[in-house]
């Protein structure tokens, strides 16, 4: 098969808005537990304005006297920049740690530092094509705002939401009620079909006549997803769920080895350069390696 190309009509570059990201202090809204994630809606007018589906939010943690220094960084969906809601954000929040602890512990009227949105958002057809979104774990988050914008083109939508066990899925209600089309996979065959997302995804890109795939979630199921992509000869749009201790590109820890349009590949960030990939230009076999055929290896003390 051939490989997938980003030249294709079908995932034109979205228009990015002419506003940039921006640093305030957000009110909790609300706050609803779904599974083992905790689900946080923040007030927060000047990251909902700007935002494109795709994009994060970098949060500061543990309270103003923390010895946490680095923010923690968090898809975005559930946005509402109108006054309806006085410009609100929803993100997920899922305890790996210390950070994501005192963030889930948070309550309704806590005031959060945040910046955003940042990042390249998912690239939008400027026309409509039918597309599967496929997630994985709280993954599926920033897939629902991006098939609102699908949908609204007039493209035909399915989405398939997985996880390890139901109480990891997220956004399953949510993505019935947007779409209709949704198939559920759990790997342990608590909810949904027994498997992974990637069982159903090769008929799913049948039925429609998927022109593109776009996916969030674990780094070996957005390898997996694009393979199945490359497959059908469709390109795959993926958002990499990588640590970005900065979320500004300063820091160097959520590099990607990357191969760029040239065939030549680089070290790319996540938080700058992503979080949103073709799938087929990810060397995702080298991810937290330093390849000897990286340009610049060679000054990074890496023997060809």
């Amino acid at each position: 098969m051939t490989q997938a190309s980003s030249d294709q009509p079908m995932a034109s570059e979205t228009d990015l808005p002419a506003s940039g990201p921006v640093q305030e202090v957000g009110e909790i809204f609300d706050v609803t537990r779904f599974g083992d994630y905790t689900q946080l809606t923040v007030v927060a007018p000047g990251v909902a304005r700007a935002f494109q589906p795709g994009q994060f939010v970098a949060v500061a943690v543990g309270g103003s006297q923390t010895s946490m220094l680095l923010r923690r960084s968090f898809a975005l969906y559930g946005v509402k920049p109108g006054s309806e809601f006085a410009g609100t954000i929803q993100f997920v929040v899922a305890v790996h740690g210390p950070g994501t602890g005192w963030l889930a512990a948070q309550r309704i009227g806590a005031r959060l530092d945040l910046v955003g949105p940042l990042g390249v958002p998912f690239p939008i057809p400027r026309e409509a094509v039918p597309a599967v979104l496929v997630g994985g774990g709280y993954g599926t988050a920033p897939l629902l705002p991006l098939a609102e914008r699908l949908i609204a083109l007039g493209s035909e939508v399915e989405m398939i939401v997985g996880a390890s066990r139901a109480h990891r899925l997220f956004g399953e209600l949510q993505a019935k009620r947007l779409i209709g089309k949704v198939t559920v996979t759990t790997d342990d065959g608590s909810a949904g079909q027994l498997g992974q997302v990637t069982d159903p995804l090769p008929s799913a890109i049948e039925r429609l006549g998927a022109e593109i795939v776009y996916a969030c979630g674990p780094m070996g199921m957005l390898a997996a997803v694009g393979e199945v992509a490359r497959a059908h000869a469709i390109p795959a749009q993926v958002a990499v769920e990588e640590a970005m201790a900065c979320g500004i590109g300063v820091c160097m820890t959520c590099v990607l080895p990357v191969r760029g349009g040239d065939g030549v590949s680089r070290f790319v960030r996540s938080c700058v350069e992503g979080p949103v990939f073709e799938a087929g230009r990810v060397r995702w076999a080298d991810v937290g390696t330093l390849p000897a055929d990286l340009h610049g290896a060679d000054g990074m003390g890496v023997a060809r």
